[in-house]
């Protein structure tokens, strides 16, 4: 079974309110105060700028949308993140904004590189916001990115 994200986390109160104005956006609270929203086509439309690909080396993060990140990253630090796995290879991506500017990344595992997770690009980005993981665990299942397997399934789950 595969596993798809791709998604801004911040803190729950910063993002609820950041995300206030994006036509689409759901938020969906994580553990530890945080809260993730799926890029999902209808924010990805909202939020580009409509000029060409984003400089930072993403999948799916809309051109333009950096300097929005930057902008909400004024109230606490953000961070995009994207992964894709299928059988335990794939690739992860991760940047973190802060205090308006790009503060790390972007952050990148290639495929078919197997890594611990606790220096997976998602989890460096994690502890930048703040993220503690307990004994036997990463930030990644600390929060609880574990819990849903693609974009569909993370909006399926702030309905219910």
């Amino acid at each position: 079974m595969g596993y798809e994200l791709e998604a801004v986390i911040a803190g729950d109160e910063l993002l609820r309110s950041a995300s206030r104005g994006v036509p689409g956006a759901s938020v969906v609270p994580l553990r530890q105060g945080l809260s993730l929203m799926p890029m999902t086509d209808e924010v990805f439309d909202a939020v580009t700028d409509g000029s060409a690909e984003g400089a930072l080396g993403f999948w799916k993060l809309p051109a333009g949308f950096e300097r929005l990140l930057a902008q909400w990253s004024l109230a606490g630090p953000v961070a995009y993140v994207e992964a894709e796995y299928f059988g335990g290879v794939g690739e992860q991506r991760a940047a973190v904004w802060a205090d308006g500017a790009l503060e790390a990344g972007p952050l990148d595992a290639p495929a078919k590189t197997w890594f611990s997770h606790t220096v997976s690009p998602i989890s460096q980005a994690l502890r930048q916001l703040g993220v503690r993981r307990s004994l036997g665990e990463d930030e990644f299942d600390a929060v609880g990115l574990d819990r849903c397997r693609n974009n569909d399934d993370w909006i399926s789950s702030s309905t219910s």
